[in-house]
């Protein structure tokens, strides 16, 4: 993986071991999708990330999941804070690539396997992945990373 490296705002860039407890503890995400006209689509996502790539899982009769589909350019901030001392988040961009069966119904797939596990501790408590029928994985390993941490300013 060849990520872009970030020239502008390096005062306030995540560390890698930043990003990475950041990107493990956030729980939503935004994405933005292109519609078929070009215009953008932003939806919000709870998210899985296993220290390469960031795990979508996305109802697949959904806008954002057609619009993959059709065009895997993607967008996704995560981002935190209510004062402007305290903002912090990361935006990550490239393509998505679908994993595992769509719907996913939970057959065997060892490439989702740590993902699922994330995700299912994360967001539900469990230690196994509860599949409905309804979602699939999309896994977005960035080919740009940006990010801020402003807290990093220091009284500014």
């Amino acid at each position: 993986m060849t990520v872009t490296q970030q020239r502008r705002g390096r005062k306030i860039m995540m560390t890698p071991g930043e990003l990475d407890e950041f990107l493990t503890t956030q729980r939503t995400c935004r994405v933005a999708t292109v519609s078929a006209d070009g215009t953008p689509h932003v939806s919000a996502l709870w998210f899985a990330w296993d220290g390469t790539s960031l795990w979508l899982y996305s109802v697949v009769r959904s806008r954002r999941w057609v619009q993959l589909s059709r065009d895997p350019r993607v967008a996704v901030v995560v981002d935190s804070g209510e004062e402007y001392d305290q903002l912090r988040g990361v935006e990550l961009s490239g393509r998505v690539e679908f994993v595992g069966e769509v719907p996913r119904t939970g057959e065997l797939c060892a490439e989702l396997d740590t993902a699922e596990t994330l995700f299912a501790r994360k967001n539900f408590g469990l230690d196994e992945m509860p599949h409905d029928g309804r979602h699939a994985w999309a896994r977005l390993t960035p080919e740009k990373i940006v990010s801020w941490d402003f807290r990093k300013l220091g009284g500014m």
